[in-house]
């Protein structure tokens, strides 16, 4: 048996162990971490307890984990940086995209759709940007392949939309998250009769969104965020379906230097989800707070209870995890 086969199937292996049981105590432990500082105003608090506990986990899981998509570079982040080595160091290789706490504005006022998220794929496959923003288009599943498109302005992706739907412009939603710089988007979409559901923050669940427009509202997501929430994006949408694509937002001689560092050469590239999040992809998210993707963590006398999807690309299977956690002693 060949080398590659062996550590293809290695791989397998431990990708089945992770996602039964491993990936979801990393996002648990996380959510409940920043939960205890829900409401309570200090994000930079919220953001820590979160990464410490989520670092915790990754160093218990059997795999040799490089920190493709994490809490910035290694000169701006203490820790689960991009770079970091984290797992036992047995096991396959790996890429890890994570997100401790997305949404940290969101836990601090206890507001909607915060979650702590991570993606784990074979090593090389997703894709290792630096901590800047991107732009970003996103639809669910069931469309026509190139349905939408950033080289298109937003009036005409909501129309393909509309018309791929076969409903009236005026159904069609656009998830933006609430900025400045989205003026213009606001204006183009409203200008055409398409509505607008504006977020204060956390556009990994504003992508997810779209592939359930009957539950959510929401049919399409465009915008502006965080390149690092737009690989975790991509990792989700690759498990259960959709469309995106994303363009680094590299407007600096200092970005473009950082991107060279790690391979980018194009700054004008358009990655679709396949050259974000390639091969056999795990995510998970678990609440922080309640949201319509997840519950938040819920605070017992005896028990903590959470609420965790976790994917996967290559089976397309979702499952959706509700814990009772009787000993508390794990999350101290």
């Amino acid at each position: 048996m060949s080398e590659t086969v062996k550590t293809s199937q290695t791989l397998s292996a431990v990708l089945d162990r992770i996602l039964t049981l491993e990936i979801v105590r990393v996002t648990e432990r996380a959510a409940v971490a920043a939960a205890r500082q829900r409401g309570r105003g200090d994000e930079k608090a919220a953001d820590q307890a979160a990464v410490d506990a989520m670092r915790r986990e990754l160093n218990r899981l059997p795999i040799r984990g490089t920190v493709v998509i994490g809490e910035g570079e290694r000169d701006e982040a203490p820790m689960l940086y991009i770079g970091e080595e984290v797992g036992t160091n047995e096991g396959p290789v790996v890429d890890i995209a994570l997100d401790p706490l997305e949404g940290t504005t969101i836990c601090a006022k206890d507001l909607p759709n915060s979650l702590a998220v991570i993606a784990i794929a074979e090593g090389g496959s997703l894709l290792n940007a630096p901590d800047v923003y991107m732009d970003k288009i996103a639809v669910g599943p069931g469309y026509p392949a190139g349905l939408v498109s950033l080289d298109a302005s937003p009036a005409d992706n909501i129309k393909a939309l509309a018309e791929a739907k076969g409903v009236p412009i005026g159904e069609v939603t656009a998830c933006v998250l609430d900025r400045p710089r989205h003026a213009a988007i606001i204006e183009d979409v409203r200008a055409i009769g398409a509505g607008i559901r504006l977020i204060g923050d956390g556009d990994i669940a504003g992508v997810i969104h779209t592939t359930d427009p009957e539950e959510t509202g929401i049919d399409i997501y465009i915008g502006i965020g965080g390149a690092p929430e737009g690989v975790l994006a991509a990792a989700a949408l690759r498990c259960i379906g959709g469309q995106m694509q994303g363009r680094l937002i590299l407007d600096t001689e200092e970005k473009r230097e950082r991107a060279r560092k790690m391979g980018i050469d194009d700054a004008e590239r358009i990655y679709s989800m396949e050259e974000m999040a390639r091969g056999d992809v795990l995510f998970a998210a678990t609440g922080v707070t309640d949201g319509n993707l997840l519950s938040g963590v819920r605070f017992g006398k005896k028990t903590i209870m959470t609420e965790t999807v976790v994917m996967r690309s290559s089976t397309q299977t979702v499952r959706w995890i509700k814990a009772e956690h009787r000993t508390l002693s794990k999350f101290q």
